[in-house]
């Protein structure tokens, strides 16, 4: 596939003609669309070269309210940082949960105007939403040599799974989900911005996604390479190609090719997700034989979370208490060891056998707890460095939920069976006796119903559904028999603890679930800034 390439008009939104040497601007002005909490935007605003911020967000937009709010908490810090060079007091506070949220306003009224300037609750689309971002654009041209749009339509209707739960729904009609078409407004914008480089994200399920027999992703690329008919800036599309430890930007020979592995980042997690960073053409010359040097090893589970304090779930039906847990727990335990005393599988015999034998010593009584880690802030490596924050007093949002008794004893069986194989077993692995009245159980459908997190690997994808039961995401230490928490489905997402997400806990699960990595955010954002300023070659 070669490289694609729209026009654009520039005398027509007043940018500057092409040119031989492009007067590279010292800061790039941000438009990020579709922000949810802010991941994408978190990666570009906090890269520093040198001592240089490269990129400052003039707008953000999210129409969820909750993600909204947490999306204006980070800007209102980003803000107060950015003037006093420390995290405010108050927030410390809060964060660690001595006081309730504060006014933001009474804390620092001009860095709460310019959170407030920067991030709007709007529906993308929509006539109030055209008209703030319109405004913003013209805002941004006066502060700003150059622009920089970044973001992703919501990944409902492209997603496999979301495809799948939407046929259920009785008159669905995919031609007519709005969902499909949002990409249309970032290409509305796109189009009026005429940024020097755009980064687009979206799931992989839009490479195979279709309306009206027509593959989404190839309308996408047709609405990218329509753009202006007349002479003028062109953008040249790139796929983020990783080899020997490098990033670079390339050509893409196939639509597979925009596909990034989080992993491949040092991300704790095998997420990945179609990435097209485009390039306008007056500064497309300096990406070719830019690279950065991205993580060699893979980074696990266990190193983002293997650190915090083991806490036992909740119960979510009858008395939740220390007590009752562990009787049912320890009930599990007793039953999982006399299933498989005799068996010949060996290691899961000795596995829980050993569990039922020591798990009336060493089970954890707290659900919460904001605890620092034992040398918190000390780790010199760079994940590590971009995870802790040493300001802070306390792990916010580390509590866990409640699960019904009869799970229990399949979160345990999946965290000793990862454990000792290797991978997280299948329906047709789990005993009858822990059976779950589903009639999708033994069909095949629902496989994987139960997954555990493997702790000396990185995760699966961190997804909104984390919100729903946890059932995919069951922590690997067996003691602690459930499923992952807010703060922890955070690191594996590579959200800094000084990260808070507001709304409730449900809420919370589906902000992160739903965000770009952090941590991955920034390297393309180096990427990007180094191709823009040619300082990588």
């Amino acid at each position: 596939m070669s490289i694609l390439v729209f026009t654009t008009e520039p005398s027509v939104h007043g940018l500057c003609e092409m040119r031989q040497e492009p007067d590279l601007p010292s800061t790039f002005g941000v438009v990020d669309l579709f922000a949810g909490p802010g991941g994408l935007g978190e990666g570009f605003a906090s890269l520093a070269e040198e001592g240089h911020s490269p990129f400052r967000i003039g707008i953000s937009v999210e129409k969820e309210a909750s993600a909204h709010r947490t999306l204006t908490l980070r800007a209102f810090l980003r803000e107060y940082r950015a003037r006093h060079h420390i995290l405010p007091e108050q927030f410390i506070n809060f964060h660690a949960g001595l006081i309730p949220e504060p006014d933001w306003v009474a804390v620092d009224a001009e860095a709460w105007q310019g959170a407030i300037n920067e991030a709007h609750c709007l529906e993308l689309g929509t006539d109030a939403a055209a008209e703030a971002i319109d405004s913003s654009i013209a805002q941004l041209r006066r502060d700003f040599d150059d622009t920089i749009l970044i973001g992703g339509p919501p990944c409902q209707a492209y997603s496999l799974v979301g495809r799948a739960r939407s046929k259920g729904k009785i008159g669905y009609v995919p031609e007519e989900d709005e969902r499909h078409y949002l990409f249309r407004e970032y290409i509305r914008v796109l189009d009026r911005l005429r940024p020097a480089a755009f980064v687009m994200e979206n799931v992989k399920g839009i490479l195979s996604s279709t309306v009206e027999s027509r593959l989404v992703f190839e309308m996408l690329l047709e609405d990218l390479s329509s753009l202006g008919s007349g002479h003028g800036h062109m953008y040249e599309l790139r796929a983020i190609r990783v080899e020997n430890g490098r990033a670079s930007l390339a050509e893409a020979q196939q639509p597979s090719d925009f596909i990034v592995r989080a992993e491949e980042f040092g991300v704790p997690q095998r997420r990945h997700r179609v990435i097209i960073v485009g390039i306008r053409s007056d500064l497309a010359s300096a990406a070719a034989g830019t690279s950065i040097a991205v993580s060699a090893a893979m980074r696990t589970v266990d190193e983002v979370i293997g650190g915090l304090p083991a806490l036992r779930s909740g119960l979510s039906r009858g008395n939740d208490s220390a007590e009752n847990w562990r009787s049912a727990v320890v009930d599990a335990a007793s039953q999982l060891a006399e299933i498989y005393r005799g068996t010949n599988d060996e290691k899961l015999r000795e596995a829980f056998g050993d569990i039922a034998r020591r798990w009336q010593e060493v089970l954890p009584c707290e659900r919460a707890s904001s605890a620092l880690p034992v040398g918190y802030g000390s780790a010199n490596d760079d994940l590590s460095r971009w995870i802790d924050r040493p300001e802070l007093r306390a792990i916010a949002q580390n509590e866990t939920r409640g699960h019904m008794a009869s799970d229990l004893g399949r979160y345990m069986f999946a965290a000793v069976f990862g454990k000792v194989r290797g991978y997280s077993p299948k329906a047709t692995d789990y005993p009858l006796a822990l059976s779950p009245d589903h009639r999708n159980w033994h069909s095949g459908i629902f496989a994987d119903r139960f997954r555990v997190q493997l702790a000396h690997a990185p995760s699966t994808t961190v997804t909104s559904h984390i919100s729903k039961d946890g059932h995919y995401f069951i922590h690997p230490d067996p003691v602690q028999c459930r499923s992952l928490t807010v703060r922890e489905a955070a690191r594996l997402q590579t959200f800094p603890d000084d990260y808070f997400f507001l709304g409730n806990r449900t809420q919370q699960y589906v902000q992160v679930g739903n965000a770009v990595p952090p941590f991955l955010a920034r390297q393309i954002a180096r990427l990007v800034w180094l191709s823009l300023t040619r300082a990588g070659r």
